[in-house]
């Protein structure tokens, strides 16, 4: 089934990609989610809006990638949160929460759908999650979770 992708889909494209993929995957994940719409005509109009609002939000070059990659490198982000006894967390640290504290610990800003965690962050510690600043380009990024 040919579908054209409106989000970022890991694995499978960014925003205003066309895509091959089996039937069963577009009609109980991709299309009910939102994350792609069929390819039609009239589609390949919208993909160009698409393209365009990617294309403004990516990073532009290896170069701008790295040097983004060089700020994030060594920098430490402290995230204060509600915890109740032993350390558990009242909640989850969620991608949006750790985009803000990277901006607010002096990081650049970043697009919470680039950040991954490698589960989910539900207790005090020292956790580290993995930002893909370009499609060759990833970070490990170490985050301090502390009760707050």
């Amino acid at each position: 089934m040919k579908l054209i992708l409106t989000q970022e889909v890991t694995g499978l494209g960014s925003s205003g990609d066309t895509v091959e993929v089996k039937g069963g995957y577009a009609r109980n994940y991709l299309l009910p989610r939102g994350l792609a719409m069929l390819a039609t005509r009239g589609a390949e109009k919208q993909v160009q809006s698409l393209r365009r609002a990617r294309a403004a939000r990516d990073v532009r070059t290896l170069e701008e990638a790295q040097a983004v990659a060089g700020r994030l490198s060594g920098l430490t982000v402290t995230l204060p949160a509600r915890s109740g006894d032993g350390g558990r967390l009242f909640g989850r640290i969620t991608t949006a929460d750790v985009a803000a504290a990277v901006s607010a610990s002096g990081g650049p800003e970043l697009d919470r759908r680039r950040i991954e965690l490698p589960s989910s962050i539900k207790s005090l510690g020292t956790h580290t999650v993995t930002v893909r600043v370009h499609p060759e380009v990833t970070v490990p990024v170490t985050l301090d979770v502390v009760a707050g």
